[in-house]
């Protein structure tokens, strides 16, 4: 009995030991902790700053209806009454609710409110296709302006930039390159190939392999284009030999039919 009653008190003592001493390892750990507090409450407070404003450029249903009717009454001011109908729902319903959270960009509403009116034309309904909100959910400001530019084209010469570095070896520095007019009021000019990709990828462009246009001079101020000189020397640089490979961009038939059912801003030429 002596002998558990002996284990029982030295258990008990660093039990007592370990309660005793639980404090001391709290407060070596509470300056971290509570610095790692203050900088989640910095971050957090960040993200709120950040993200208020996104509050205000979400559009509530009333917004839209309002601004939606406005606008659709200016753009179907010439249609007949008769002519006027209801809006497919599987355009109006998918339009209306992305219009939400794009409603702040001046541009993009537009073309939505082009879609919509085109869709409540009697005339013009059955080239309302639906597939065009999903279009319109992946453009930007700047693709939506670019593809209404390559509607004054048939067809755009482009290059590729290559280096090669063995006989039959290269390297693909460039794909897509292409002059815009100087008054073309791209945001981003830095991403026209991404933009050209994307559109591709919507079906808006094309850019069947092994084509070009058949007049050589509408490639040559592509390939002296004084804009590529630091990647002419970059390339150069490595050791490698320029190459260019003429293409040409152009829109489908698809995308024909969305520029000019939606995006109906002044042509350029």
């Amino acid at each position: 009995m002596a002998g558990n009653e002996n284990n029982v008190k030295t258990t008990a003592e660093i039990v007592a030991g370990l309660v005793k001493e639980v404090p001391v390892y709290q407060d070596a750990l509470q300056p971290a902790a509570r610095q790692i507090g203050k900088s989640l409450e910095v971050v957090t407070k960040t993200i709120n700053i950040v993200l208020a404003p996104i509050k205000g450029l979400v559009w509530g249903y009333e917004q839209i209806e309002s601004w939606l009717i406005r606008s659709l009454g200016e753009k179907l001011a010439g249609v007949p009454p008769e002519n006027i109908i209801p809006p497919l729902p599987n355009i109006a319903v998918p339009a209306i609710e992305a219009l939400r959270y794009v409603a702040y960009d001046e541009q993009l509403r537009e073309l939505y409110a082009n879609l919509l009116a085109g869709a409540m034309n009697k005339d013009t309904a059955p080239q309302a296709h639906p597939g065009y909100v999903e279009v319109l959910k992946n453009l930007s400001a700047d693709e939506a302006l670019l593809l209404q530019w390559f509607k004054a084209h048939s067809a755009h010469p482009v290059i590729h930039i290559k280096g090669e570095t063995t006989p039959d070896t290269f390297i693909l520095h460039r794909r897509f390159h292409f002059r815009l007019p100087e008054d073309l009021p791209v945001l981003h000019p830095a991403l026209l190939a991404a933009y050209v990709d994307n559109a591709i990828r919507l079906g808006l462009l094309e850019s069947p392999a092994g084509e070009s246009l058949n007049d050589d001079r509408l490639y040559i101020p592509l390939e002296t284009d004084p804009a590529l000189d630091p990647l002419f020397g970059e390339i150069t640089g490595r050791g490698q030999v320029i190459l260019f490979e003429r293409a040409m961009i152009r829109l489908t038939s698809f995308g024909g039919q969305f520029v000019t059912q939606v995006i109906k801003e002044k042509e350029r030429t």
